[in-house]
């Protein structure tokens, strides 16, 4: 177990004026209030704070780093609050434990929700103090560490947290050396079996790459050497367990195939021509791959990391990978924005301290982008997505017509070069140049493109560009114009309708649209803040204007100016008829908080009775129900305010429903009639079957049937995949 001394040892060693004082109050206080609490492992919960505070001494992290380690539970798990830590500890502490603690449980919230919202809190913390992102990192690193003791659902949830999000921050601040292992650790406690068979096939080969490795460190010594290019030293590896794994998955390649599956790494004196002068000496020794040289020290990746890369085929054929670079650019590789941490004199965190404000710059940098990108996301969820989205390693390098260096994902569009650039260059693009040839908007660019955007002043976005953008700025800015435009529509539409209606009570529109204070009241009534609110509310078609009109003037006078009042029997049988005549049945399906709504099913899934259903309000249709497994409900979702909550009804008669299935068979005669007899037999409808042979000399049967929901449809699935020389069998939609 770590001992105290041995973390307030390494924190002299780097900072020998630090106040130590600090970090023994916050260790007895630490001790004091996790008394008594264990860890899933059975050890004391205190050697769990320890652990982070040494992890936050390893990176020659401050006094203050270190002393939130060593409180950075306290308020999540024992009885003491913020005001406690500020009294003890100011306000600097306070602040940072504050970003470290997990909102509190809200009841109403998943728990998926609860996390992102966690997440949010963490990464909009970081900002304000660049601190908080280390010392979580550190927490995370010694979670994983012990993640054995927990259980396989908790492990899995955790670990692909980290994957997901503290693995991709840790990449986008230059640490790689703890990337590695978060990312390692993760991999071993999500894909088990792989983990252990990939472990397995490199263990068999280590001894070998091992032995190839020692012959080319010692060749690359001796050459530079030779040439009098000064280094420190020449290091080997063979490739990490979870980076190996992504890319014989992702290429589907053989482990022979791996490039990169070792490297050596030399480190020169700091003198970055050092650098090409041992690239030099490497490609003399032996042939380059074409295209397989990256050159990061004159364009620096955006986490700092600086290096030269090539691949080469060695003796016997053997690839593999040089990486070279200089001891700061190697400390950087290692330790990203830590290895940036300089102590001076000055208490740290005081505004005279130079060194922590260039840290703070460093890191905004860096991270500020994730959330000015994703500023508009109110729902936390999508935040995140976008969080994870922007997270991904940045490898496409773009240029502007002036040289500018655009970074970009792979697969980036021109309109992501558009956002990237500006989001007012992004809402007014038209069109685009790469390398001086007009492309379309949806074109994959690529490294070292020219790209040249060109814009109109009255050009909007378009729906369309959701299928071909990457980046969560353009995404959201797309989404977010979107969002506001067909909000303006419904406002418009709602007056309207709501004119339209006042006519019939013959009241004045004027007079009730007009009437700020009135729209107001109605507004408030219905949960709403705004007339605005309220106008879209009943463009959207979630508000009747009737109900409204009721709420103006009152129920005497609605009811003495009502037009409808004697045709309201004639008007619920024929929304009854056209109900039964599109296949509904008599309330088939209940929208919740809303009355006298007309719902459709949507065609594209046909949804039925007892599969999990989403309502959309589609201006000027009603309410389409969709099947929430639909493949049109993630775009839909571009405009949450529209769906609304659909349920079905109860109901004891039983609706039939028609349902196409596609059968795909063996190519032999009597398919047709057995698929049929198996139809018939669980005493089911048929409306239509057809039978055509396929270009592969396969049967492919396509039959309407008659079912009353999905537990129905499922039997007659079961029946048909029973048939003899049925080989797979699907619902289709209209």
């Amino acid at each position: 177990m770590i001992r105290i001394e041995d973390v307030i040892e390494k924190v002299e060693a780097n900072r020998p004026n630090a106040d130590i004082d600090l970090i023994r109050r916050a260790y007895l206080f630490s001790a004091l209030h996790h008394r008594g609490q264990k860890r899933a492992s059975g050890e004391p919960y205190l050697v769990h704070p320890l652990e982070v505070a040494d992890i936050l001494a390893d990176l020659r992290l401050d006094e203050v780093s270190v002393s939130t380690g060593l409180l950075h539970d306290v308020v999540e798990d024992t009885l003491v609050d913020l005001d406690t830590i500020r009294s003890y500890f100011g306000d600097e502490i306070t602040l940072l434990v504050d970003g470290l603690t997990k909102i509190a449980h809200i009841s109403n919230l998943s728990k998926e929700r609860q996390q992102a919202e966690n997440v949010r809190k963490m990464v909009l913390a970081m900002i304000t103090d660049v601190r908080v992102v280390l010392i979580k990192l550190a927490d995370r690193l010694h979670n994983m560490r012990t993640m054995q003791f927990l259980k396989p659902e908790k492990r899995a949830r955790i670990s692909q947290e980290t994957l997901d999000i503290y693995a991709p921050i840790a990449h986008r601040l230059g640490m790689g050396k703890m990337r590695s292992e978060l990312e390692d650790l993760a991999f071993q406690n999500l894909y088990p079996e792989e983990y252990k068979r990939l472990a397995k096939e490199v263990d068999a080969r280590r001894p070998e790459l091992e032995g190839i490795l020692e012959k080319i460190k010692v060749t690359i010594e001796a050459k530079l050497a030779e040439n009098d290019v000064p280094f420190v030293e020449v290091q080997g590896r063979v490739k990490r367990l979870y980076s190996l794994w992504k890319k014989l998955k992702k290429q589907k390649l053989m482990i022979e195939q791996v490039y990169d599956l070792i490297a050596a790494r030399v480190i020169t004196k700091n003198d970055r021509k050092n650098c090409y002068l041992a690239l030099s000496v490497i490609h003399d020794l032996w042939t380059p791959v074409p295209e397989r040289f990256k050159d990061w020290i004159a364009i620096p990746r955006d986490n700092l990391y600086q290096s030269l890369h090539t691949s080469v085929i060695g003796d016997g054929g053997q690839a593999f990978e040089v990486q070279i670079r200089t001891e700061e650019m190697h400390r950087i590789a290692e330790e990203g924005v830590a290895a940036h941490w300089r102590y001076k004199e000055s208490k740290l965190g005081a505004k005279d301290d130079e060194n922590l404000d260039e840290l703070r710059k460093t890191v905004e940098k860096l991270l500020l982008p994730l959330v000015e990108d994703n500023a508009d996301n109110g729902d936390s969820e999508d935040f995140i997505e976008s969080l994870k989205l922007d997270l991904f390693p940045k490898d496409v390098y773009a240029f502007t017509p002036r040289g500018k260096v655009i970074q970009l994902p792979r697969g980036a569009s021109p309109i992501d070069f558009a956002y990237a650039i500006h989001s007012e260059v992004g809402d007014t693009c038209t069109g685009a140049k790469i390398n001086g040839r007009i492309v379309p908007l949806k074109h994959e660019l690529q490294n070292g493109d020219v790209v040249e955007i060109m814009t109109t002043a009255n050009s909007k976005p378009s729906r369309d560009w959701l299928n071909y953008v990457v980046t969560s700025k353009a995404k959201n800015r797309i989404r977010h114009w979107i969002s506001e435009q067909q909000r303006a529509d419904s406002i418009e539409i709602g007056r309207k309708l709501l004119e339209k209606e006042a006519d019939r009570f013959r009241v004045a529109p004027k007079k009730l649209i007009n009437n700020d204070a009135e729209m107001r009241r109605i507004a408030n009534e219905y949960g709403l803040g705004r007339p605005e609110d309220l106008l879209a509310s009943i463009g959207y078609g979630k508000t009747l204007p009737r109900n409204v009109l009721s709420k103006f003037l009152g129920a005497e006078k609605f009811a003495e100016l009502d037009p409808e009042k004697r045709k309201e029997t004639r008007i619920e049988s024929g929304v009854k008829a056209v109900k039964k005549f599109i296949g509904l049945g008599e309330d088939a399906i209940i929208v919740k908080g809303v009355d006298n709504l007309l719902t459709t099913r949507a065609r594209c899934c046909n949804p039925l009775r007892g599969e999990d259903i989403i309502g959309y309000i589609s201006l000027g249709k009603g309410i389409v129900v969709h099947n929430k497994r639909c493949k049109n409900v993630a775009q839909l979702m571009v405009n949450k305010e529209r769906i609304v909550e659909v349920d079905w009804a109860k109901s004891d008669k039983n609706e039939v429903q028609s349902v196409g299935i596609l059968v795909t068979t063996e190519n032999r005669t009597g398919m047709l009639a057995g698929i049929t007899n198996a139809i018939a037999d669980i005493k089911t409808g048929i409306r239509d079957a057809r039978a055509i042979i396929s270009r592969d000399d396969k049967g492919q049967i396509e039959v309407t049937v008659e079912v009353f929901d999905k537990k129905h449809l499922d039997r007659v699935l079961s029946a048909i995949a029973n048939v003899p020389g049925v080989i797979a069998v699907e619902r289709v939609n209209a």
